[in-house]
């Protein structure tokens, strides 16, 4: 397929320079289904992005979709604030019957906004509120969003010069296998909380991905994740585990943070919790951290009812029996074979892979590499997003509903990627 560069002029005149994805992508995408988009021209791609993980039941999901119809042609409530509305208290239910109840979760359910750093700032607010403390521990190579607290715990360095003012508060550790393996876990940070000269306030919290998405597909160990939780838990910190991106399924379980038998006191939540890509965020947490006066934090924008509605449906449809997470894993188990014959083939190139579940990253020495396999794989009719600090990962993020067929074709098309830009 030759695609042609369509005609940006609106985009490029009047659209800030701010806008990225549509620049690795020069297409007008007007319609979408399932794993796959449609430009105005009538180009199709396979979308092994899904929405930066917000689409992991795929575009315009017919359940959700019918959901949504039914619920905006009997006239529901659209915004709501935090009213009390008919579609929270079918969402709050379905929630608590579907996801808590059976993994024995006792959190409480925050509306914090629409966005997942919403869900971060309340986090970090509330983690400071409680224990009276202002530091918060984060990992290199984080990422946890674009507002000022979020930032000031995410590790990007291009994403934290964009604030303009110092980001305090909050200081890195080295993520698992950051020294490769050559420094016993968190040998470090033990030592700078035992010696009152480290410097190092004592922390409010610590905040962690089990996978960092945005910072190259890091995957962090079952036991390292264990160990974390036992010296937050031995030195007094609230563990904050951010499954903005790698929660609702996308590692396998509901929780990424399932397979490592750990319980955080506080979880962030968004992108596929509405289940249909609109907004919507959690901020989860254990009941005796719910210290909030009314109204101590708040947003406008934090009752989304048609998200309530959509979400609901999601649960039920994809949750309910636990098929989804069989499912996601076998079709990890498919991606893996074929990026271990990508990389046997590539060898020379230094090719190499990791991930879980339906989230995976292919690596080259060449940091330059992987914008050339993206950029190919865009031609060739195939959407995947670089990731990493130098954009040296090519990141494999489809939709978990994408069909065996599907994610042979994409597969295929991104070796065929690999090839024709080595």
């Amino acid at each position: 397929m030759t695609i042609t560069p369509p005609a940006l002029s609106v985009f490029e005149t009047l659209e800030s320079e701010v806008r990225s994805y549509c620049r690795g992508w020069p297409a007008v995408f007007d319609r979408a289904q399932g794993s796959r988009l449609t430009d105005e021209d009538g180009h199709t791609y396979l979308d092994f992005f899904a929405g930066a993980g917000s689409l992991n039941y795929g575009h315009n999901n017919p359940v959700l979709k019918r959901a949504l119809i039914d619920y905006i042609e009997r006239d529901g409530i659209t915004h709501g604030l935090d009213m009390a509305t008919t579609a929270k208290r079918s969402f709050l239910e379905t929630f608590q019957n579907v996801v808590l109840r059976p993994r024995d979760l006792p959190y409480k359910v925050m509306f914090p906004g629409p966005t997942g750093t919403n869900a971060v700032e309340a986090a970090l607010k509330l983690a400071r509120k409680v224990k009276g403390r202002e530091s918060v521990v984060s990992f290199t190579n984080a990422f946890h969003g674009m507002s000022l607290g979020s930032l000031a715990v995410t590790g990007n360095a291009f994403k934290r010069a964009g604030a303009g003012i110092p980001l305090v508060h909050g200081t890195p550790m080295p993520f698992d296998n950051y020294l490769d393996g050559q420094v016993p876990d968190f040998l470090w940070f033990e030592r700078l909380l035992e010696d009152q000269g480290s410097g190092l306030n004592q922390p409010a919290a610590v905040i962690v991905e089990t996978v960092q998405g945005e910072g190259g597909i890091n995957v962090a160990r079952p036991e390292w994740l264990r160990s974390l939780a036992d010296l937050c838990h031995r030195r007094d910190m609230l563990l904050i585990v951010d499954d903005i991106q790698m929660g609702c399924g996308r590692t396998g379980a509901f929780f990424s943070f399932e397979e490592a038998g750990i319980t955080p006191d506080i979880v962030t939540l968004s992108k596929s919790i509405s289940g249909y890509g609109l907004p919507m965020s959690l901020c989860l947490f254990r009941p005796e951290l719910d210290v909030w006066g009314p109204g101590e934090h708040n947003g406008t924008f934090r009752g989304n009812n048609p998200a309530f509605v959509t979400a609901a449906a999601a649960l039920d449809a994809y949750w309910a029996d636990g098929q989804m997470e069989k499912q996601t894993l076998a079709r990890g188990e498919q991606i893996e074979q074929a990026l271990l014959a990508i990389c046997a083939e590539h060898a020379p190139l230094g090719a190499r892979f990791r991930g879980r579940g339906l989230v995976w990253g292919l690596e080259f020495t060449d940091t330059s590499r992987a914008a050339a396999v993206c950029a190919r794989a865009f031609e060739l009719g195939l959407l995947v997003e670089t990731s990493g600090p130098q954009s040296e990962v090519v990141k494999l993020l489809p939709a978990l509903t994408v069909t065996p067929e599907e994610l042979d074709e994409g597969l295929r098309t991104l070796a065929r990627g690999v090839r024709e830009t080595a």
